[in-house]
């Protein structure tokens, strides 16, 4: 059975057509055949509904101006997300960092890298002072070679999780457990700390609105095309959820 919606054809030149814009995605044959369903679904729906405009893009944006409705964010929520929030308002906080970085590799076993970075952290809580010596020795990160140190760290310098665990340790302490990231396990040390200073809401007030415009965008998209999806008669293919390139 081919692929359908309400009885108009997808064909596979289409799909063939579309296919090199979703290299990137982890099964770009599926992507592109969602892509193609959502666009059909919203192009019928922009001509039942007359929808001016000189090609389809325009057709398309017409329908969202017309039925997606958002409301501008007041002042209570703003307020409320700048609260929640502070710590993506500082400005030239820092931290003074080092670490020892176990890889994990195929001819390295998981069970058997946790079992000696677990036996060096509890060397380390001993004896502090042999860090720099046990980084040289152990850390596969280029910076073992100068005692594990990574200088000077603003947010948003390394990966989330360890980005995270960095502006949490208070100065000089050893992080109690080891750190799993994408690159390894992690023995972590801040050294020192620069709080740094948050910007005052003022400032940031139209940037909170324009984030909070666009959450409740994507959320009122999604709602709309789960809808239209939901009364459209798809054949060929399920469509998991409405997620696509062309409403991003």
């Amino acid at each position: 059975m081919g692929i359908a919606v309400n009885g108009i054809d997808i064909s596979d030149r289409e799909i063939e057509l579309e296919l090199p814009h979703h290299q990137s995605a982890a099964n770009p044959l599926k992507s592109s055949v969602h892509e193609l369903v959502l666009r059909s679904v919203l192009l019928q729906e922009a001509q039942r509904l007359d929808m001016p405009g000189e090609d389809e893009d325009d057709r398309i944006e017409a329908l969202f101006d017309q039925e997606v409705k958002v409301p501008e964010a007041d002042e209570e929520a703003c307020l409320r997300y700048y609260e929640a929030q502070r710590q993506r308002f500082m400005r030239g906080e820092l931290v003074e960092a080092r670490h020892i970085m176990f890889q994990v590799a195929p001819n390295a076993p998981l069970e058997l890298l946790r079992d000696t970075a677990g036996a060096i952290l509890e060397e380390l809580q001993e004896r502090p002072e042999r860090f720099a010596e046990l980084a040289t020795q152990y850390s596969n990160c280029p910076s073992g070679a100068i005692g594990g140190s990574l200088g000077q760290l603003g947010r948003g310098q390394t990966v989330p999780e360890f980005d995270s665990l960095l502006f949490r340790l208070a100065p000089g302490e050893l992080h109690g457990r080891l750190l799993e990231t994408r690159f390894g396990l992690h023995i972590v040390q801040v050294m020192r700390r620069i709080d740094g200073y948050l910007l005052p809401y003022e400032t940031v007030r139209a940037q909170i609105a324009d984030e909070l415009s666009r959450q409740s965008w994507q959320r009122a998209l999604h709602q709309y095309l789960q809808i239209l999806v939901g009364k459209a008669q798809i054949e060929g293919i399920t469509l998991e959820g409405v997620a696509s390139p062309l409403v991003q």
